[in-house]
């Protein structure tokens, strides 16, 4: 197992920067994804701690050894790609043995090693047949395996299972899944598919325009998004936007207190599964049904609510719903997200001063409420933005500023004396 440190890294191609100043402390054993759209760099930082790219500027350690400069070979790491790389005129032991032969190691080394991947794998029936008798999922789980017999400090993916149908990407996902908890190891993964990432990760690193947007568990990523990129990237179907100008009085009251909130965030997200269909009781949110998706366990409708645009409602897949139906939508307040308009989470510093002030010591309860009713909301909320953003200088942590809980969200929102 290896421990992987990225300080400050930078790829530039000649003008052009495409990885901008990275910081990463990745744990040994630990399971990393790299997720984020086209273009972004994910692929390029993959190389760059593989070394088959160069570093601009910055440090990569592994195991608390620098290696920005050292070439591939000397760094004790595995790469698989998404197009398998296997020698057609080798059989799957001759490819699986190949770095082996030419590290050296003895043929009866080899053949052990070989051997006990293999049955890691499941391919001892297979050892004696080439590439081309393959299919894609035993193909890549050679490429896999000629990667496991080198025993490296990590294993790196990029993209490997792109190439596979639906079926096999499955099969091959709980595979690598099984892999990684039978042999504890560092691994770093690229991937452009969600289910991936949300079903493999640890944690899921996002990046966009070169850059680390946020880290975090997948269920961190999905429940409390740092902003409007993240919220909308992270989950298939896609969270709902709605511009906050563009809902009635009645329903911003019915979604939110605009007092609980203090200033109105200028858009609102909410994911399909946090919709109520109301039947019986008339809301301030409703639309007529445009598309029904039915997937069998859930149904996706997509409901044109006029000025809101189409809102994506999940439901179970057992109602039933007619093309055209007008259908009433209650917003679960508890799991509403709130962002202001440079994309960043809604700040709500009076709420969180209040709950501090429950909860802190006398000393750190008068200076909350001090700060409270002294300071003006946008002063307080610019602060605490920058606290939230420079947290590396004030508390010494290198993860990302944890985002409240739903039940915390809950707390936050609901009525309190001090917030009408």
């Amino acid at each position: 197992m290896g421990s992987i440190e990225l300080s400050g890294i930078e790829k530039w191609f000649g003008e052009a920067q495409v990885i901008k100043g990275i910081d990463l402390n990745i744990k040994a054993g630990e399971f990393i994804i790299f997720v984020g759209p086209s273009g972004c760099g994910k692929s390029t930082l993959l190389r760059m701690i593989g070394g088959l790219e160069e570093t601009s500027r910055g440090k990569i350690t592994l195991n608390g050894r620098d290696v920005t400069d050292e070439p591939p070979a000397k760094r004790g790491l595995s790469m698989v790609f998404q197009s398998y790389a296997l020698y057609p005129h080798m059989s799957v032991k001759e490819n699986m043995g190949f770095s082996l032969k030419t590290a050296g190691k003895s043929k009866d080394e080899i053949r052990e090693k070989v051997i006990e991947t293999a049955k890691v794998l499941r391919l001892e029936k297979l050892l004696d047949r080439h590439p081309k008798d393959l299919s894609g999922g035993q193909r890549q789980r050679v490429a896999i395996g000629r990667s496991i017999v080198r025993a490296p400090s990590a294993f790196l993916f990029d993209e490997p299972l792109s190439n596979l149908d639906a079926a096999l990407r499955v099969e091959m996902r709980l595979e690598i899944s099984k892999l990684h908890k039978s042999l504890k190891s560092t691994m770093i993964y690229v991937t452009h598919d969600q289910t991936e990432a949300m079903t493999l990760a640890d944690r899921i690193v996002v990046l966009d325009d070169g850059k680390i947007i946020q880290v975090g568990t997948p269920r961190e990523l999905y429940q409390n998004p740092a902003n409007l990129f993240v919220a909308q990237f992270i989950g298939s179907p896609k969270m709902n936007i709605i511009n906050s100008s563009d809902l009635s009085a009645s329903a911003i009251d019915e979604i939110c207190s605009v007092k609980q909130l203090e200033v109105i965030p200028q858009k609102l997200g909410i994911r399909p599964e946090h919709i109520k269909v109301n039947s019986k009781r008339q809301s301030a949110i409703n639309g007529n049904i445009d598309v029904i998706e039915y997937l069998g366990a859930d149904s996706f409708l997509f409901v044109d609510c006029a000025n809101l645009g189409i809102i994506t409602v999940r439901v179970d897949g057992s109602q039933e719903f007619k093309l055209g139906e007008t259908i009433n939508l209650e917003f679960m307040r508890e799991n509403t997200h709130f962002f202001d308009s440079s994309g960043a989470v809604h700040v709500r510093s009076a709420a969180i001063l209040r709950a501090l002030a429950l909860l802190a010591p006398t000393w750190l309860a008068i200076l909350c409420f001090l700060v409270l009713y002294t300071v003006p909301p946008l002063l307080r909320d610019m602060a605490y933005k920058q606290v939230a953003k420079h947290r590396l200088l004030v508390w010494g942590k290198t993860d990302t500023c944890r985002m409240p809980k739903p039940a915390e969200k809950a707390y936050f929102l609901k009525s309190t004396p001090s917030a009408k």
